[in-house]
């Protein structure tokens, strides 16, 4: 048995923040915060699509997905 290290990272104080923002939108950043409670190293990218794009819905939901993927193999322990 392998143990795989992955891009996932300790969740950040931003985490925290996201959850207050995704409750206060009426759930518009939920994408950003789901990235960022899962420990994300991409949810900096998320929030960035999440606000620019996401009042198009297919941006929403493109943010909601990336938010969602597994998380990539960096390397094996």
């Amino acid at each position: 048995m392998s143990n795989f290290v992955t891009d996932q990272r300790n969740r950040p104080v931003s985490a925290f923040v996201a959850v207050l923002v995704a409750l206060l939108t009426g759930g518009y950043m939920l994408p950003w915060a789901v990235a960022a409670l899962r420990g994300k190293s991409n949810h900096w990218t998320i929030f960035w699509i999440n606000l620019l794009a996401g009042w198009t819905i297919i941006g929403w939901v493109i943010a909601l997905v990336m938010s969602f993927s597994a998380h990539k193999p960096a390397g094996r322990f």
